[in-house]
């Protein structure tokens, strides 16, 4: 049954080869269908493994740890391949009916599962340097996703997006290597081994500033974000979403797995460190959001005042924190891409992102107008939704704790959310049309394969929301794991499952 560890990397694999066979549109559909469904019924397998099982390992070719390659799946890689997956079946539904006639289908679902495996490989690796080496898959098929169409603009986002992109992989190779000079290894389980009982590991700060600046760049926090806005704005909304739901969270989930289970030699430094950055990211996303009118900007910004609270549980570095912060980040990926396909929504109805432009859609289609209100509310953090339970995680761990400083940051960032979300709200649906060249377009009711991908995030959105506790005791076990990684360490190094 380990051998199933491996499957999230080669199932998306063998589709890419599969796609390069059969390269009509139709059947290309109903392959990533029918591979990203696999896809979601394998990571609910796996997941169901570490409930029975507590840790899942895979060593390749047999070679034992620290030799061999090491895929590991616990609480926190379960949960993220299970709601990864989601988002990508929800994307196989929607991109045959807003990718524009120029982006070749065939070709975006070869991008599209090669983006995939990067993604997979990231959440179950158990080696550093095979994170560098999934990094790089995504950013590669990354790149050339967020050109696809190849306009003047998105060759520009493209390139910016490249360039910062790629300074963060010299950080993170400049890391790896100085990393491995130091302890001999890049295997997670042995470096956790190796600095816990170092008396001189807290000189391993100068690696881990370089981590950090890879994973900051990667997940977009202040003030290394500037890629993210000048880039995600560019590509089809399609692409967007894909990006929105999961590139940055990679960045995130790096920063928790590495921060947890070898740099954790000097608290005093990065404890702090981490809070300052993630009240600087919320405000910066939060302020610079509040200021624009295009839909995908807005929700652009979002993007990184949202990271701010996925490290804030980080920097606080409690069970409850830690908790907070995977809720969270689990809550974000599904609700922004689900705010994302609705602006695609928006701008399929009336031709434009801009806000000024548009309008009188709540009287047009009040279905559009309710699934953009849930994932839109959600993030705002209204309850019953699943926002407002990760929110009260992470401010009820910053109280306990007496973090009120971030806490405060935390709550001001929530209420210029909901500004900018109620902007978008008021102005696309409630104001009437303006008399414009849009004013003329005649309104076309979306289909149900158009509104399904909103329907079902929406609805998973809902279902967070009501069942929030049994995810929290998921992602509390998550956390515990985490800040006890005694089972990872002994499964890893066993080769095997651990309880």
């Amino acid at each position: 049954m380990n051998a199933l560890v491996a499957f999230p990397i080669l199932l998306p694999f063998v589709l890419i080869i599969v796609l390069l066979i059969f390269r009509t549109v139709r059947i290309a559909g109903y392959i990533a269908l029918a591979g990203t469904f696999l896809l979601l019924m394998l990571s609910f397998v796996l997941f169901w493994m570490v409930r029975q099982q507590g840790v899942v390992v895979l060593q390749m070719g047999g070679w034992e740890a620290p030799f061999g390659i090491t895929l590991v799946v616990d609480y926190l890689s379960a949960l993220m391949l299970v709601v990864a997956a989601v988002i990508l079946l929800s994307l196989a539904v929607y991109a045959p009916r807003f990718l524009p006639g120029e982006i070749s289908i065939t070709r975006f679902f070869q991008l599209f599962f090669a983006l995939a495996m990067g993604l997979n490989g990231a959440f179950i690796t158990g080696d550093v340097f095979n994170l560098f080496v999934w990094f790089e898959v995504m950013l590669m098929s990354s790149f050339v996703l967020i050109t696809m169409g190849r306009t003047k603009d998105q060759l520009e986002g493209g390139i910016k997006y490249l360039a910062l992109n790629l300074v963060g992989s010299m950080f993170f190779l400049a890391g790896a290597g100085l990393l491995y000079a130091k302890t001999g290894t890049l295997n997670m389980a042995h470096l956790a081994i190796i600095l816990r009982d170092d008396c001189q590991a807290i000189t391993m700060n100068t690696t881990a500033i370089l981590f950090f600046m890879a994973f900051g760049i990667k997940a977009a926090l202040f003030p290394l974000y500037f890629w993210l806005p000048a880039s995600y704005h560019t590509p089809n909304i399609v692409i967007s979403s894909l990006f929105a739901g999961l590139l940055t969270k990679v960045g995130v989930y790096a920063f928790i797995r590495f921060f947890t289970l070898f740099f954790v030699q000097d608290p005093r430094f990065w404890h702090p460190l981490l809070l300052i950055i993630a009240g600087l990211t919320m405000v910066a996303g939060g302020m610079a959001a509040a200021a624009h009118y295009e839909t995908r900007r807005i929700l652009s910004y979002h993007i990184i005042s949202q990271i701010g609270y996925m490290i804030m549980g980080l920097g606080i570095f409690t069970p409850l924190a830690i908790a907070g912060s995977v809720f969270f980040t689990l809550h974000n990926m599904i609700a922004k891409t689900n705010t994302f396909l609705v602006s695609g929504m928006i701008n399929k109805a009336r031709g434009t992102f801009e806000l000024k432009e548009v309008g009188g859609l709540f009287r047009q289609s009040p279905l559009m107008a309710v699934l953009f209100i849930i994932p839109a509310f959600a993030l705002a953090g209204v309850p019953p939704l699943s926002g407002f339970f990760a929110k009260f995680i992470l401010i009820k761990a910053g109280i306990e704790n007496g973090n009120f400083v971030i806490t405060s940051v935390a709550v001001i960032t929530s209420m210029l959310t909901l500004y900018s979300m109620i902007k978008i709200w008021n102005e696309a649906f409630m104001k009437v049309q303006p008399a414009n060249e849009y004013a003329s377009r005649s309104f076309r009711k979306p289909s149900f394969g158009e509104y399904f991908p909103s329907l079902f995030l929406g609805g998973i959105s809902l279902l967070m929301g009501v069942f929030a506790v049994y995810l929290f005791d998921y992602t509390l076990e998550a956390a515990n794991q985490l800040l006890n990684p005694d089972l990872y360490i002994e499964t890893v190094w066993k080769g095997g499952t651990g309880k």
